[in-house]
Parts: structure tokens; sequence; C-alpha cells
């Protein structure tokens, strides 16, 4: 056989390259459109991408977990939420909310249906109601358990899932998974440190459940009775039956003759509803007293007057002060009402055991017969009504509640009387001031009148009902009561209680018991006894 020669082998050689080169040369090459990003940024924000969303799904689809507690039947879920807190649905009467913890995870309860055989059980066995309690309280630390190990088998497997079919490799999805597990342990390690257990006496209530505080109790007996409110509380449970059958069974509201009830409005601007609504406040709640802290009229024409009537049959005091949408001629009208108590100038009364003094807002706005004066004839005016309270205080009388409309004269007061109440903002608000007064802002009890149609959601209908003690004058809890407004028909109530008054906590420092101060009212402030309490002239 003849041997080729190493020249052609070369040339064969190179020839087959050549060939091959032109045949790669041949091949579509992907388009620069198509090549994934490099960027380590765009890669990362995916990632969060892939786990928030397989997280979410999670879930969703597995992370629900069917509880009995008591005798009812109950799902338990974990929800992606910005605000954090616990929902408890009770279909069909509602929700109940706590702000329980803070944390992007709420934990939703929905009361699915009341077992039968174990209501029975109850009805037939009262003597297990005494440990009521405590099996509640097993069932759900148990089902709390479950739900949390169901929620982490949940998002590894959503996360993980989500990542395989995303990015198909095992590698990145397993890391999809096991960030989402990490994200879940940060969430629930937030939930643990902001968990606030005495959120359960600062419900908020909607739907039929928005007559929920008189489940409860008074303000009173939830800071001193608290063994009577847990019991009222699994009381609650064994009524169940009755509260899907006819709502108005569950358990009445019992008034203590100790606390007075006071129901604040404001700027109510002519909504005639607004007086069936005060009305049936004043008979649900047993209201002592009603304080409007003014912008009762729109224009304060004469012709208005007569919108004023209904005020003489809703059932309690009326206390007013006029507000910048009130005229002298609304004022005067109210003067001769019965069962009304117009203040003005510092003028101080006692109506249902408790002291109250008001101010006129200064300015008359819808005409400008007065000129508007700004924040400074706001501050002159509450300059002097805080002078009468110090006048009321030296003369042996301290005044209980001050009323101004606007919140800058009532800013004024600070100091000078445990709680001060405004309006004129249309949105409702409390703060403690520098000197230990408390501010109280109501909303629009009118739904802003004829504003509600001015904008594309209407304003909510608010009020607020105080819950006072009968000795010391003080404020211990309130209600803030939120209707929907025009062609709305929501309800919510929030309780609030007093910081003095939250379980656990001392007195407010510096308040005098009743027996060194008439009224219980607190002596000014080393550093607000030495302020010039002298108004500017006006």
């Amino acid at each position: 056989m003849a041997r080729v020669p190493a020249t052609a082998v070369h040339r064969i050689r190179r020839a087959s390259g050549t060939l091959a080169r032109y045949y790669r040369s041949l091949r579509p090459r992907p388009s620069a459109e198509l090549v994934p990003p490099s960027n380590p940024w765009l890669r990362a924000l995916g990632m969060i991408a892939v786990v928030l969303l397989g997280t979410w799904l999670g879930l969703l689809v597995v992370g629900n977990v069917r509880v009995p507690v008591g005798p009812m039947n109950t799902t338990m879920a974990l929800r992606p939420s910005l605000t954090g807190g616990t929902k408890i649905n009770v279909s069909p009467l509602g929700a109940l909310e706590l702000n329980s913890h803070k944390a992007p995870l709420r934990l939703d309860v929905n009361v699915d249906q009341l077992d039968p055989v174990r209501a029975q059980a109850l009805v037939d066995h009262p003597e297990r109601i005494s440990g009521l309690q405590e099996e509640i309280t097993h069932d759900v630390e148990h089902g709390t358990l479950d739900l949390a190990v169901r929620s982490c088998i949940a998002v590894v497997a959503g996360a993980t899932a989500l990542g395989l079919a995303v990015y198909r490799r095992p590698g990145r999805a397993l890391a999809a998974g096991g960030l989402a597990l990490t994200l879940l342990a940060a969430s629930g390690a937030t939930a643990y440190a902001t968990w606030n257990p005495k959120s359960v006496l600062e419900p908020k209530f909607s739907g039929l459940l928005s007559s929920a505080p008189s489940l409860v109790g008074n303000a009173r007996s939830i800071v001193t009775e608290f063994n009577v409110y847990q019991e009222e509380l699994a009381r609650l449970v064994t009524n169940v039956t009755k509260l899907y059958d006819v709502t108005s069974t569950l358990p009445a509201y019992e008034p203590d003759p100790t606390t007075i009830r006071v129901l604040h409005v404001s700027d109510i601007h002519l909504n005639p509803a607004s007086w069936k609504i005060i009305a049936s406040l004043v008979a649900q709640y047993k209201i002592d007293v009603i304080v409007d802290s003014g912008d009762t009229m729109d224009h304060g024409t004469a012709a208005e007057n007569g919108f004023l009537d209904p005020i003489a049959d809703l059932g309690a005091p009326y206390i007013w002060v006029r507000g910048n949408h009130d005229s002298r001629t609304t004022q005067r009208y109210l003067e001769h009402m019965k069962n009304v108590h117009v203040l003005d100038d510092g003028k101080a009364v006692t109506v249902a055991g408790l002291r109250f003094a008001g101010i006129g807002d200064p300015q008359f706005t819808p005409d400008r017969s007065v000129v508007p004066g700004g924040d400074r004839s706001e501050e002159l005016a509450g300059a002097r009504l805080a002078a009468a309270l110090s006048d009321q205080k030296a003369a042996g009388t301290p005044v209980d509640i001050a009323i101004a409309h606007e919140p800058t004269a009532a800013r004024q007061t600070d100091g000078e009387v445990p709680l001060v109440l405004a309006g004129h903002l249309h949105h409702e608000g409390t703060e403690i001031m520098q000197y230990g007064t408390r501010l109280r802002i109501e909303g629009s009890t009118g739904g802003s009148g004829l504003r509600a149609v001015e904008h594309e959601y209407p304003a909510p209908i608010e009020a607020s009902v105080l819950y006072m003690d009968k000795d010391t004058r003080r404020l211990q809890a309130w209600d803030e009561i939120r209707l929907g407004g025009l062609g709305q028909t929501t309800a919510e109530v929030a309780r609030h209680l007093a910081e003095e008054n939250q379980p656990g906590t001392s007195p407010t420092p510096g308040a005098t018991p009743p027996s060194a101060t008439p009224g219980g009212s607190p002596a000014a402030s080393p550093a607000r006894t030495g302020a010039s309490r002298t108004p500017a002239a006006p």
C-alpha cells in the first residue's frame, strides 16, 4: 500500500478545517435580544419576585388549617399583609379585627360552622363551661402550631415549584424555597416581637357585630373585673347557636350606674339623617348627655333654624358650642330651646354629674360678616377659655370637659382641664398634649353634609361614645362609631381604653384623688403654673 505524502495529509486536514468553519458559519446565531441579562441586580430582583409570588401561591393553595375551637369549626390561614393583625370572620354576622402584631403577615380566622354535637354537650352539661376557656386556649395553641408547620411546607413548596418552572434548574429552585422559608421565619419573629396581648381590649367590629361593645361590658368592668370579662367571652361562645338564629339574643348590655356616657358629635352640616342616627345611639348606649362641638348648620341663616327642632326629642341633654358655620342667629335660637345648654365665652354648666365649659368659634365664614382671623383669632379664643377654666379651678369648681370647635383653640387649654373636645377637621383624632390634657377631635356626624356629594367617595358619618368615671370624672374608654356615608351601609365600632386605664399600668402621674381636688381634676403642673394665663386683648 502506497504511503500518502505528509504534505498531502496536511492539505487534507486544512481543507477539512476550512469546510467545518464554513458549515458553522451557516448556523443561525441567537439574537442579542434573546440573550438572558447578565446584570446581577436584575437576576436578584427576578429571584425576589419568584420567592414572593411562590410564597403567596403556597399560602393561598395549601396554607389553610381547619381547627375545632370549643363548639365551633374554624379555618386558620396566614395571608400577606402590609399592616399585620388578626381578623376573625363570623359569617354572616361580620368581622372582628385586632391589632395583635405588626408583620407582613395577617392571621385570618374564619368561623365556618357550629358543631351541633359539641354545642349540645355544653347545653346538657353546663358545668363544662368553667373549663371552656382552657379548652379553647388549648385548641387555639394546637391550631397555631399546625398552621405554622403547614405554612412552612406551603411557602417552601410554592417557591420551589415556581422556581423550577421559571429557571428549570434544581439548584435555583431550592434556593428560592430556602429564601421563602427564611422570609416566613423573619415574619414570624417580627410578629412575636411586636405581639400585643392587650389588643383584645381594643377590638374593631364591623357588620352586625358593630353592636358587640355591649358584649364586653362597660369600661370599668374591663379594667377592674377582667375575670368577669373572660367569663363573658366564654358565655359568648356558648351562645353561638342563638347568634346564628337571632342576632338580638346576644347577651344584653348591663348598664353600670357609676359610668357616665357622653355622646360626642360634630359638623352635622344640615344633614337631616344625623338626628335619627343620634337618637338611635342615645337609646342603644343609654347616653346621659350629648356634646355638639359646632358646625351644626351650613350657612347659619334664620331659614335654617327649623332644622334644629329635633334636638328637643333626642332623649338626652344637649350641650352646644358655635362653629364657624353657625351664626349668632343660630345660637340665639338654641338658647331658647328646651333641654339645650349653649356654652360661650367660657361659660360652665353641670350636666349629668359632669362640669362642662366651652367657647364659640370667633370666626363666621359663610358670609364673611366676621372677618376671618385665622389661627391667631382661634388662639385668642382658646386663651379666653383657658382663663375661664383657671378661674373655675380657683373657685373650687374645676371643669371636667372643655369644648371648642377649632382644635387650635382647644389646644390652648392644655394643663387646665383633663379632657377637651373639638371638631372642624371632619376626621377623628386623639392626642395627649404637652401638659397632660387629652384632645379628642370628632369627625363629621353629618358625613360632611351636602359636601358628601362633591367627592368620588362619600365621607363617613362619625361619632364617639365617651365613658366617664362618676367618681373621678375621668375618661375611662371611648367607642369610635363609623357609619358608611351617602349610599353606603357599612358600620364599624372600635373601642379604645385610656392609657392610664390599661391593665397593669399605674394612674396618670400627678393625678389627685377626688377627695383632694373636687371633681378629680389634676392640679396644674409646676411648669404650667408659672405660665401666664391672661388672654391678650381681642
